[in-house]
């Protein structure tokens, strides 16, 4: 069982012959991109909303370095290769693969996604990467965001707590 999941995390290189097969075979690509530092409700109901997108649901995971860069020198609390065991061990989850720039904006330019997917708090227009799948002829989509469930949030509960 556990190589099922490991099969899932892969480099660019696989990833891209991985998507370009199942594009092949008519099944519709879906990417989000996120930290997934503490997985949570909030990202469980997201990912599953994401993946009812399409046939296929790929997660561009930052980097602990992307991480590090945009949250600060505390996070991530879970290293990536945690990060990536975990996201993967989701049923909902086709493919993770990781990325060490502050933004997936390439790794979307290698994928073209048929379906890009982010939370409800972001704009179409502003999510990274929208541009070139909506220029590919693929779809851009905020979903719904559930208030209250963050790792922003739940890491601050922890600290008032063991204060």
């Amino acid at each position: 069982m556990l190589e099922k999941i490991k099969a899932k995390i892969q480099n660019w290189g696989q990833a891209r012959r991985t998507v370009e097969d199942w594009k092949g075979k008519g099944q519709r690509v879906v990417f989000t991109n996120g930290c997934f530092d503490l997985l949570h409700y909030g990202h469980i109901h997201y990912l599953a909303q994401a993946r009812e997108q399409g046939e296929r649901l790929v997660i561009g995971l930052n980097s602990d370095a992307s991480v590090r860069r945009l949250k600060g020198p505390n996070r991530p609390i879970n290293e990536e290769a945690t990060r990536q065991l975990m996201l993967a061990a989701l049923e909902c989850v086709d493919l993770v693969v990781s990325f060490e720039q502050d933004t997936p904006f390439e790794l979307i330019r290698l994928l073209l996604p048929d379906v890009l997917a982010k939370g409800g708090d972001y704009r179409p227009e502003d999510i990274v990467g929208a541009d070139i799948v909506a220029a590919h002829g693929g779809e851009v989509k905020a979903l719904p965001y559930i208030e209250g469930y963050s790792t922003t949030a739940i890491e601050a509960k922890i600290r008032e707590k063991d204060s």
